[in-house]
């Protein structure tokens, strides 16, 4: 199963629920926001656990009410919601699932954050700009929660954001599962970093797939234009894999697809654990050398992604969330998980 990977870095089969005790099924509580029903409901089913019974209600003036259906006093309660786009609802939406789960006395809460929004407004990179992301970190402290645990976020000091604990996962023993899995039927490959800040990542993968590592010198214009300037190691004739936190806007991505196919590249996949999506996204990825989008379910793709369907793949994280949420409930350790070659963004 996934779990012996995340402890071996070998891959193995992935099947079978997490045995749980009739206690944990009367203690353990998962509730799930709009955004995330459909990976509660999978992290559920892995922990043979049936989904926590609540609602949220839309007013017609915009106003968001949640109503929890069931006893929760004294109960250990994950709320799990990623903050994706509407963010500002959604981020409205978890505070109100927190403080509703305060008031009805539930003993500890957990906000389940696949995705963090807001996370690239870190610090002040100009004169009077706020820093976002320390904001929704009070945010979601003041209004009740106990711990958050999250995936791959976009810059790892925000955990150092919070006054309360934060279990920072990563999603990469998925995507390495998936690739390893299929390691055979992609030739001679190479991981390439699309700019020089995720060489870390980029070399972790490539360690664990037991490739070659390429850079990428990458020069940003703007927010949404970038330049590809140099490439540092050796595509040729080869299958180049891109692996990032997330793609936004996939200029990035893009622009380093088409520099790796000019230098003889003979393939390019890239994945990502957040598929945020945005802007024209769907019109560059479709139009794009890329021959594979691999992502996770961190973030619900719908109907928004049917432009690339014929190129996306979708891996879910909800046993990897089920197990970091099985072993918190039992106070065990969250970084046993990630012993050996696979291990979070630093």
């Amino acid at each position: 199963m996934l779990r012996d990977f995340l402890n071996t870095t070998h891959r193995t089969t992935l099947t079978g629920n997490l045995h749980m005790s009739a206690s944990d099924r009367d203690t353990l509580k998962i509730f799930a926001g709009t955004a995330s029903r459909e990976l509660a409901l999978k992290t559920c089913a892995h922990l043979a656990l049936p989904l926590g019974e609540g609602q949220t209600l839309r007013f017609p003036d915009g106003e968001t009410l949640v109503k929890v259906d069931e006893d929760v006093r004294g109960r250990d309660c994950y709320v799990m919601l990623s903050t994706c786009e509407p963010v500002n609802d959604n981020l409205m939406e978890l505070l109100i699932w927190i403080d509703c789960l305060r008031r009805a006395s539930a003993k500890r809460i957990t906000a389940v954050m696949p995705y963090f929004g807001y996370a690239r407004q870190d610090r002040k990179d100009e004169g009077r700009v706020p820093i976002t992301a320390k904001l929704v970190a009070n945010l979601i402290t003041q209004s009740g929660a106990d711990r958050v645990l999250c995936l791959d976020l976009h810059a790892a000091q925000i955990q150092g954001f919070f006054d309360i604990p934060v279990d920072h996962m990563s999603a990469a023993p998925v995507l390495a599962d998936y690739f390893l899995s299929r390691r055979s039927t992609l030739g001679e490959i190479v991981v390439v970093s699309p700019d020089v800040g995720n060489v870390k990542v980029a070399n972790m993968y490539a360690n664990v797939l037991q490739c070659d590592l390429a850079i990428i010198d990458k020069r940003r214009q703007s927010g949404s234009q970038v330049v590809m300037k140099n490439l540092i190691g050796e595509v040729e004739g080869r299958t180049v894999l891109m692996f990032d936190d997330m793609i936004s806007t996939a200029g990035t991505v893009c622009e380093a697809a088409k520099l790796v196919m000019e230098k003889g590249a003979k393939d390019v996949i890239a994945a990502c654990t957040h598929p945020v999506f945005v802007g024209l996204a769907m019109e560059r990825l479709r139009e794009s050398l890329i021959s594979r989008v691999v992502t996770t379910d961190t973030i619900p793709g719908g109907t928004r992604t049917k432009p690339i369907a014929d190129k996306l793949e979708v891996l879910s994280v909800a046993v990897l969330i089920g197990e970091a949420i099985h072993r918190i409930h039992h106070d065990q350790s969250i970084s046993a998980l990630f012993r050996g070659g696979v291990a979070i963004k630093r």
